[in-house]
């Protein structure tokens, strides 16, 4: 079956799905957050969430948008970050980029051995009582 209506696409990542696309993106899933299966109801924050997530290479695109509540959206959001920063780590990794060490010169230089007391040692067994 056909599409009546084109499909919306961001012209960039940071474009503002507009509140059309908004309310037929949320009918087409009957409403319930994707996340968690539940139903969104009247009054309750809701934001449109990237199923593949933008930084992981999803598209802005409706096909690519789904209804989320907010909390679980934040918690997936900051699992794609940490997922994708896992990702670049390994990848830098790999191909040998590595970060420069804190440490520039060669550090303090080990001190001499002592061979002698520099004053002579005073031991309590030794004194003689006043």
């Amino acid at each position: 079956m056909s599409r009546t209506v084109p499909e919306w696409i961001g012209k960039t990542d940071d474009t503002k799905v507009p509140a059309h696309v908004r309310a037929r993106i949320f009918k087409a899933h009957g409403g319930k957050c994707y996340l968690s299966g539940r139903i969104i109801r009247a009054g309750e924050p809701w934001e449109l969430d990237h199923i593949v997530a933008l930084v992981n290479g999803g598209e802005n695109r409706e096909t690519n948008l789904a209804p989320a509540i907010k909390d679980k959206h934040r918690e997936k959001t900051a699992k794609d970050v940490a997922e994708k920063a896992t990702v670049a780590r390994k990848f830098a990794k790999n191909i040998g980029i590595r970060k420069p060490s804190r440490l520039k010169g060669q550090g303090f230089r080990p001190s001499a051995k002592q061979h002698s007391a520099s004053r002579p040692l005073n031991r309590k067994s030794e004194q003689v009582p006043a």
